[in-house]
């Protein structure tokens, strides 16, 4: 009988568990339905963005960096993204980058959004 009470008692963790995951991933699902219906409707309106062209390289030089050709304001974009995506309820920290935030703020998504 004591065995059986035991097994019943995890099985019942086990369950809490499942529900909590499962609600979890209802969540994040429906935020990323949001942002995916938002995505396909911002680029069925807009056109196509520049384009990053690797610099043609002398003999004499050997810079391997990326040169952005297009829109210069396209330097802060990543940024604007990533800050985008935190305040859609996402992790952006290396930490957890990709999670749904559950919780409210995260200190190290916080602190890396305010680096200058």
């Amino acid at each position: 009988m004591g065995s059986l009470y035991t097994e019943l008692g995890s099985l019942k963790h086990k369950i809490k568990t499942l529900l909590e995951e499962n609600n979890r991933l209802s969540i994040e699902n429906g935020q990323l339905r949001k942002v995916l219906k938002r995505e396909t409707a911002v680029h069925a309106t807009s056109k196509p963005e520049p384009a990053i062209v690797p610099e043609t390289i002398d003999e004499a030089e050997t810079s391997e960096e990326p040169v952005i050709t297009g829109d210069p304001s396209a330097v802060g974009q990543g940024y604007d993204n990533l800050a985008r995506l935190y305040h859609e309820g996402f992790h952006i920290c290396n930490l957890y980058y990709g999670h749904l935030r559950t919780e409210g703020d995260c200190l190290f998504c916080l602190s890396f959004l305010n680096k200058d």
